[in-house]
């Protein structure tokens, strides 16, 4: 992602680790992890599912109704349109682990747009964008064989620069090209206009602000909208 380099590169370490810790603990079943904000309530509305990593979990905001996706059902709802958001982020997952939890996401609701959001842990840890493609296209693949398939929807998110300019030439491209192989929307960049701005992120540089937050949203909107229509 494009973010304040320096101080990305001094936090890799700590951020691979609490990764790791948070998918093993999330295997487990480890109440301290933070899971996917989902709801209970009987509600008949098509669902909106939103895959994605801490950036869509809203991770450090203390409040749900701060993530962009409840920002994304609060529009909906004054748009008149009947659909029921679901974060299904999970701070610290790698696509692999997007891929495994895929399944139970598409067999527990009534999916009418499936948005994923994921890789960016992968480029921190500089895992091999064929790879991180092929996972997300695992994951779309599963989605096209429910019935009715889901529209899809792809965030894209940027590796960061240390890992040098043919890496992230090469992980930048896996969004657009899986939009167009997949007839998907695109989001090309989840945090435009919010990456590297200081007053819009959290102390670690990385994870939007509540006002960052409402800047996401807007992003997110602009083709949600379209998808529900």
């Amino acid at each position: 992602m494009i973010l304040r380099s320096a101080a990305l590169i001094a936090l890799l370490p700590a951020l691979a680790c609490r990764g790791s810790s948070e998918e093993q603990g999330a295997k487990r079943g480890d109440s301290s992890i933070q899971h996917p904000a989902t709801s209970n309530l009987p509600d008949g509305r098509p669902a909106i599912v939103f895959l994605g990593t801490s950036l869509t979990a809203g991770y450090g905001l203390g409040d749900p109704s701060l993530a962009y996706p409840a920002l994304i059902q609060a529009k909906l709802d004054s748009a008149g349109r009947a659909f029921r958001v679901v974060n299904a982020g999970l701070s610290g997952e790698s696509s692999a682990g997007a891929l495994d939890r895929i399944e139970w996401l598409l067999a527990r609701d009534r999916v009418a747009v499936l948005v994923v959001e994921t890789g960016a842990n992968d480029g921190l840890r500089g895992q091999d964008p064929d790879s991180v493609r092929a996972r997300i296209q695992s994951i779309l693949d599963r989605a096209r064989r429910v019935d009715p398939p889901p529209r899809l929807v792809i965030a894209g998110v940027e590796a960061i620069p240390n890992l040098g300019p043919e890496y992230v030439r090469r992980f930048r491209g896996i969004y657009p090209a899986l939009a167009r192989a997949n007839n998907a929307a695109l989001i090309p960049f989840l945090l435009e206009g919010v990456a590297g701005v200081d007053s819009l992120n959290q102390d670690d540089g990385i994870h939007p602000t509540a006002r960052g937050q409402r800047i996401v949203a807007e992003t997110v909107w602009k083709v949600i909208e379209r998808e529900t229509r």
